[in-house]
């Protein structure tokens, strides 16, 4: 059955509000009407969301998939990192994870550390792409992994708490951030293994339920309301064209696409889950 599943696949994610700690690229020469200003509320500025926020996202989840199974992940971090709490390390360890690499003795190591890879020069299994949003909704390519989104520039000023100088600013910080996102990730398995799909869609599931948990929102500036997001795999069996449509607002699903939604509810994932569970039980 995983050969029906295609190397390609998508992530549904919307979000009325997304900071990244690694920042936004902005398209500022595609502005229309020399509305470069990205204060101005005509802007039609776009660009691109870098996908280390959104990896480190994804294998957050993908953990905790893991962990509830009751199997431990495999540490990100190296064992003789400078960490900067004492024991940080040690209670990561008693709270699900091993140490990184300490899983090679099988060939592939564990799921975790075969989808993101880490040493001896081992690429990870899956390849995570940026996502390139556009505010004019026609501009976008659901295939592509692209989103509808709209950039903006927050100004924040932190002001003195002091009576007498009556809330002068003390300094101003910029927070680059895109408003009502909502887009496809596009993400690659160099290989397609049940577990790995099964993995997915548990992780992208544990993400959506839990969007509002501090410790799984999206990005930073998350006590600003920034990173709350849903999120969904779209169905990995969808067609081209079928997944355009699950962006079409004027649109809804086709009988055909309702049945592959059942066929991968009732046979494809059950299937792949499976595969996960023994892999986390032989591990």
């Amino acid at each position: 059955m995983i050969e029906d599943v295609d190397s390609d696949v998508f992530v549904r994610i919307r979000t009325d509000l997304l900071v990244v700690g690694d920042s936004i690229m902005t398209d500022r020469h595609h502005a229309s009407n020399g509305n470069y200003e990205d204060t101005n509320p005509q802007n039609q500025i776009g660009g691109i969301i870098p996908a280390f926020s959104l990896s480190g996202w994804l294998r957050h989840g993908m953990e905790k998939a893991i962990q509830k199974r009751g199997g431990t992940a495999c540490h990100p971090g190296e064992p003789n990192a400078n960490f900067r709490k004492d024991g940080v390390y040690n209670r990561d360890l008693e709270g699900g994870y091993h140490p990184k690499g300490e899983c090679l003795d099988d060939d592939n190591g564990c799921v975790i550390f075969d989808l993101f890879g880490g040493f001896e020069n081992r690429p990870g299994k899956v390849m995570r792409r940026p996502i390139k949003f556009s505010p004019v909704r026609s501009s976008v390519d659901y295939t592509r992994g692209q989103a509808e989104g709209h950039y903006r520039r927050l100004n924040r000023n932190v002001v003195s708490r002091n009576k007498q100088d009556n809330r002068e600013p003390l300094r101003n910080t910029e927070l680059d951030a895109v408003a009502n996102l909502d887009g496809s990730w596009h993400l690659s398995f160099r290989e397609t293994k049940p577990e790995f799909v099964a993995l997915l869609a548990a992780a992208i599931n544990f993400l959506d339920d839990h969007q509002t948990d501090f410790m799984h929102q999206l990005g930073g500036a998350r006590n600003f309301g920034g990173g709350i997001v849903d999120c969904e795999l779209v169905n990995p069996l969808y067609e081209d064209h079928e997944l355009r449509r699950v962006f079409d607002r004027g649109k809804d699903s086709t009988s055909k696409m309702d049945e592959k939604d059942d066929k991968w509810e009732n046979e494809y994932l059950p299937e792949f889950q499976a595969a996960l569970t023994e892999r986390v039980e032989e591990e």
